[in-house]
């Protein structure tokens, strides 16, 4: 007989405030995404999504991501103090609509650890036919809002200091160059020229793994995509305070850099 998972977490401890938040604010609505576990459970992902002051109808869509790797608490953690700030400070996202995923690794989360229930890790199990019902469940969601720009938050426990991937539009490293200068306020860049067996520049790799959370390989215009990876070892408060400083800085250059490629 199987022993029952122990869960060592309560996901609705992290998403209730938020959920409250919501119901308060005109600007931000909680809709979470639900799937049919593999024991034939509905289960959800938690989503918020905040439409910033301006005309909707011209809003950039981008979509934040965390908690792919569920031990990876500090993407989870700043997502959730994001939408707080977001709450306070609207104009951080005028001209856009923002899809937050806090959590996208359900039982990894609540197990504090990195893999899925079967043991694999979903960010190589994107766009390749996976039954896996969390990274089905995103798929839906990158398929249906075709995103003008991706960001998903990670730690990596190998490296001492800041760097992140970038994909997609051929402006993206201009968008991430400026997030790691801001993030370095609170944690020292990694500059070392080869990093997770990738070749780097300044912190920045223009390649990656097959598999991650990316846009759909049908989606015809490409997104700004961009993985942003703090120390792991290094202390959660500098690295929560790193990735929101990054993602005020990414919003901030993404409008700027898709109004001048337009001109391009």
């Amino acid at each position: 007989m199987t022993n029952p998972v122990s869960f060592t977490r309560d996901l609705e401890k992290l998403t209730a405030p938020l959920d409250a938040l919501a119901k308060s604010n005109d600007h931000l609505s909680c809709e979470h995404v639900s799937y049919l576990s593999k024991q034939g459970m509905m289960e959800s992902l938690p989503k918020y999504v905040f439409s910033g002051p301006g005309d909707r109808r011209s809003h950039l869509k981008v979509g934040i991501f965390a908690g792919i790797h569920g031990d990876e608490d500090t993407g989870v953690d700043a997502i959730s103090r994001f939408i707080v700030l977001l709450n306070r400070e609207p104009e951080i996202a005028r001209g856009y609509e923002l899809f937050l995923y806090p959590v996208c690794n359900r039982h990894g989360y609540l197990t504090d650890s990195r893999w899925s229930e079967d043991g694999l890790d979903i960010n190589r199990e994107f766009w390749k036919g996976s039954a896996e019902p969390e990274v089905r469940a995103l798929e839906r969601e990158l398929e249906a809002n075709r995103f003008d720009g991706i960001v998903a938050l990670h730690s990596d426990d190998t490296s001492e200091g800041l760097y992140g991937f970038v994909k997609g539009h051929e402006l993206t490293r201009y968008v991430l160059e400026p997030a790691l200068e801001a993030a370095g306020m609170f944690l020292p860049r990694n500059f070392d020229k080869s990093i997770d067996n990738f070749e780097a520049n300044d912190g920045i790799i223009e390649q990656g793994y097959e598999g991650i959370l990316t846009a759909p390989p049908t989606q015809k215009f490409r997104p700004f995509e961009i993985v942003f990876e703090t120390p792991h070892l290094a202390d959660a408060g500098r690295q929560v305070e790193a990735h929101l400083a990054a993602m005020a800085v990414i919003l901030e250059r993404f409008k700027v850099l898709i109004s001048e490629g337009q001109n391009i």
